[in-house]
């Protein structure tokens, strides 16, 4: 889908949608700096139990950490909005602590989603730093280094009369709108199958490639929800007020992930990643990262390295 464009200036949102998920920003404005200049950026000391684990390691370019990423959506990354070409955001945090930890430079390279996977298994990129969601399948060709909880929303347009979705009978008749190969329409696609085989209505499920069309359709009644990750659809019901949460992940369901650094299967970097996020994480540079961006409700307290994913549909 295509970005949010996002004003030629030093923009200041206040984030006060999906109050639920964030409770933290409910009573206060948050303020962002989506300039080059990224004043405030944690940086990290180079962490030598990491470094040791890359010994064997052959990067795409030596001394870089080269990492592919979208750029696409805050507050996971959008390009700066002074230059147009830096991409700042989130995942730009991440990748930037852990080529620290590394002892590395960084190189952020913004790639289409659908071609991040060919990208890490060619070697082009030492790793994706996109909102990648663990998964059994992507397992078979990809090691992970976890960062972040895969926090998932259903969002209404203002105007409907959607109250609640908190099982996966509340879609059964619904419109629901989802992003092609994502984890998110998997699960949706899965739903729809058990509430079939239940007798239940089927649920319609759309696709969009531009954003202006998307929220037309939701605020149209064309669709009812929109199903993907709850940070971006939570900065964007802040930011234009159009829409609402109605269901998160946070209620229980079962289908339970976690984001992460993703590299080449057998590769050699997924440890010593790991480490370099565990010695952020104890060291406060990982909380500090989430916490510029709003995300703190999605921290973890330990990078793992290849958890137990979403299971294959």
């Amino acid at each position: 889908m295509t970005a949010w464009n996002a004003p030629n200036r030093r923009t200041v949102l206040s984030l006060l949608a999906g109050a639920a998920l964030y409770p933290s920003l409910a009573s206060a404005q948050q303020s962002f700096d989506l300039t080059s200049a990224q004043k405030g950026q944690p940086r990290a000391e180079a962490v030598p139990e990491a470094i040791k684990l890359l010994k064997d390691v052959k990067l795409t370019k030596p001394g870089t950490f080269t990492v592919a990423t979208t750029g696409t959506r805050l507050p996971f990354g959008i390009n700066a909005t002074d230059d147009q070409k830096v991409i700042v955001g989130s995942e730009p945090d991440i990748a930037r602590l852990v080529a620290d930890a590394l002892g590395l430079q960084l190189e952020l390279v913004q790639v289409a989603w659908a071609d991040w996977p060919l990208g890490v298994i060619s070697g082009k990129y030492d790793a994706v730093i996109s909102n990648v969601t663990v998964t059994e399948q992507r397992k078979e060709k990809f090691d992970f280094s976890t960062y972040r909880k895969d926090q998932l929303g259903f969002y209404a347009g203002v105007k409907s009369g959607i109250k609640e979705i908190s099982k996966p009978e509340d879609v059964a008749g619904f419109k629901v709108i989802v992003s092609s190969g994502t984890n998110q329409e998997q699960i949706l696609l899965r739903w729809i199958k058990a509430n079939e085989a239940k007798g239940l209505k089927t649920t319609e499920v759309q696709y969009y490639d531009d954003d202006v069309v998307l929220y037309l359709a939701l605020d149209s009644g064309r669709a009812d929800v929109y199903f993907g990750p709850n940070g971006i659809l939570g900065f964007k019901a802040a930011q234009t007020g159009t829409t609402r949460l109605v269901g998160s992940f946070s209620g229980g369901w079962p289908e339970t992930a976690e984001i992460a650094v993703t590299t080449k299967k057998g590769a050699g970097f997924a440890d010593a990643i790991t480490a370099a996020l565990n010695a952020q994480i104890k060291n406060g540079n990982y909380q500090k990262s989430l916490a510029r961006w709003g995300l703190s409700a999605e921290a973890i307290e330990l990078s793992r390295t290849n958890p137990a994913g979403l299971p294959k549909s």
